[in-house]
């Protein structure tokens, strides 16, 4: 493994990185999970785009050392539980109690799984659904009606494993698969109504969460790169950006999307190479 760039793509960004604009300017956006790797990122992107950000997670600590490059004036952070209807209901709360409105949610709070399935038990089914799949469903239901009074727009963070089985990850599999079809599910119940929801779904990407199993498992990390096309892993930036893109005016058009970011390894028809 070149450690040198696993180091280089795993790069970590701050607020002042990235190039300001005023596209998300006046609109609210709640991001889950928003302490560390995608959330972290996202909730940096939608800042640098002029939204006023909501950081949701379960950290207080690690929402506040994001949120500290962003200033008090356009970001608030919630302790947030989403598997608990209580937080959620306070994450409401508090975000139209400061901001007034909720334009965007951003449902990226995750946990993952690696285990084989007669390995997984109850517990653990659980712990996976009740975060991945419920934690969406409880943010959602509260946040919607918002949405529907902003014409605004949801973008849930599935993943690649969420498109297709990976042995070793049938709990992780089953939730992710069930937010990839949910969100077009929504997209078909209320994008007549002015909702769009869309989904993002990842390959490998390096974040806090798994540069300890890439670490412990390399050889792992290098079969993976080696079916993904452009040779690398996802920068947790590279994520935000397209989040941010469908949450957009400039994706006004594109609902019910459950958009792979996987540096080309979904064009594959699975079969080894012949060349």
């Amino acid at each position: 493994m070149n450690w040198t760039r696993l180091e280089q793509t795993n790069k970590q960004y701050n607020a002042c990185d990235l190039k300001m604009t005023s596209r998300f300017e006046n609109k609210v956006v709640i991001v889950t999970g928003a302490g560390s790797g995608i959330g972290a990122a996202t909730a940096r992107r939608f800042w640098a785009d002029g939204a006023k950000v909501v950081l949701a997670g379960r950290s207080l600590e690690k929402l506040q050392r994001v949120a500290w490059d962003l200033g008090d004036n356009r970001s608030f952070s919630q302790s947030c539980d989403v598997t608990s209807a209580e937080d959620v209901a306070r994450l409401v709360n508090g975000t139209l109690a400061m901001f007034g409105s909720i334009d965007v949610l951003v449902n990226n709070a995750g946990v993952g799984s690696l285990n084989a399935f007669l390995d997984t038990g109850d517990a653990e089914w659980h712990r996976i659904i009740d975060t991945n799949l419920f934690g969406v469903v409880n943010v959602t239901r509260l946040v919607l009606p918002q949405l529907l009074a902003r014409k605004g727009s949801i973008v849930n963070v599935s993943s690649v494993s969420g498109l297709g089985g990976d042995p070793g990850m049938s709990a992780y599999n089953a939730a992710k698969a069930a937010v990839s079809n949910l969100t077009r599910t929504l997209a078909l119940e209320y994008g007549r109504m002015g909702v769009r929801v869309n989904a993002v779904s990842p390959s490998v990407t390096f974040t806090e969460m798994n540069m300890p199993v890439f670490e412990q498992y390399p050889a792992l990390l290098t079969a993976l790169l080696e079916r993904i096309p452009l040779g690398r892993g996802a920068q947790a930036e590279e994520v935000a950006s397209v989040i941010a893109f469908l949450a957009s005016d400039d994706a006004s058009f594109i609902n019910g999307v459950n958009l792979p970011i996987d540096g080309g390894s979904s064009a594959s028809s699975g079969q080894a190479p012949f060349i």
